[in-house]
């Protein structure tokens, strides 16, 4: 029955996004939706300049779909529908997915990296962190973190601020991250098939087909987002992986291992912070050739493919001891 569910999930949405990309590339192009590279940059980027962005869309869109295509004609019974885990799952989703398509229209439109402000984009995420939590309270879900299987916290209302940490925070780690091609989707889709993973063995078979449609639509995204990319996912996509990330930790009861699964993009944010501190301190001296931390590894003269390679490992790595422990603490 499980292995039904995973297979539907990322066999139709792997087709979708699959099918849908070819049709957005050329319209994005002919809309004139290109990437802006930093100037500030790695000098090898600059030759991405124009390529068609905002592709992560298919993310949330096609999720959705094949999440209504499950239960319309395939269900049978399989899954009961969990309209609470839905609401909260596609609230997340679609939250973070707007702020980044808006950041993203706004980038392209004006041709520079000059987005929404820091400040508004910042205040639109602690909205939907904040409207998550609000309907998280509303609709019963329990405010304890597990430490062990036997050993728990009741965080009561502080439980919001580590759901404004693992959303605000998650989604601008693999925003921060996403500076290669395919860096960000590959490292999400080992975070996402582990927390999968942790769904079918909490027998909570509504998060595995998200966790499964979400992670077909990775796969076909990456199709086209592999070296050389042929299309970027720009903040549209980057904001809802993380978003997606954090609320299946939350909704799994593993909060504390979303540190873990995705060690990787911790290290790309610490590096970033790590980074600017350093920088004041020592007036204008940098730790990092260049942060995060990937654009490091470029400028010390790893190619772009080897550095996603590295990444990749270290991601799998992370992904397999978060598995471990699960599978250890159950």
């Amino acid at each position: 029955m499980t292995l039904k569910i995973i297979y539907f999930g990322m066999f139709v949405s792997l087709i979708l996004t699959i099918l849908i990309i070819p049709i957005i590339i050329p319209y994005m192009k002919r809309l004139k939706f290109g990437q802006s590279i930093r100037k500030e940059g790695p000098l090898s980027h600059h030759i991405k300049s124009g390529t068609p962005t905002m592709g992560g869309v298919v993310f949330s869109i096609v999720t959705a779909i094949t999440v209504l295509l499950f239960y319309q004609f395939y269900n049978r019974g399989l899954i009961d529908f969990n309209v609470k885990n839905w609401i909260l799952l596609f609230v997340t989703l679609f939250g973070y997915a707007f702020i980044g398509f808006v950041d993203d229209y706004l980038i392209v439109v004006r041709k520079n990296n000059n987005g929404l402000s820091p400040k508004l984009k910042f205040i639109l995420q602690i909205f939907i962190a904040g409207l998550f939590f609000y309907l998280y309270l509303r609709q019963g879900y329990e405010t304890e973190i597990y430490l062990t299987t036997e050993i728990s916290l009741d965080l009561k209302w502080f439980y919001g601020i580590l759901t404004f940490f693992m959303l605000v925070g998650g989604t601008n780690a693999v925003n921060l991250t996403d500076g290669l091609d395919g860096l960000a989707a590959g490292l999400s889709s080992f975070a996402i098939s582990t927390f999968t993973f942790i769904a079918y063995l909490n027998g909570q078979y509504d998060l595995m087909l998200f966790g499964a449609a979400l992670l077909g639509s990775i796969l076909g995204f990456l199709i086209f987002n592999a070296h050389p990319a042929r299309i970027f996912m720009g903040d549209t996509g980057s904001l809802t992986l993380g978003a997606a990330m954090a609320t299946m930790a939350i909704l799994t009861k593993y909060e504390l291992l979303l540190i873990i699964v995705g060690g990787v993009f911790v290290i790309e944010t610490l590096s970033d912070i790590i980074q600017v501190i350093y920088f004041k301190k020592t007036k204008g001296k940098r730790l990092f050739k260049m942060a995060p931390l990937h654009h490091h590894f470029e400028l010390s003269g790893f190619r772009e493919s080897s550095v996603v390679l590295l990444f990749y490992i270290f991601g799998f790595i992370f992904s397999l001891i978060g598995v471990c422990i699960v599978l250890i603490t159950n």
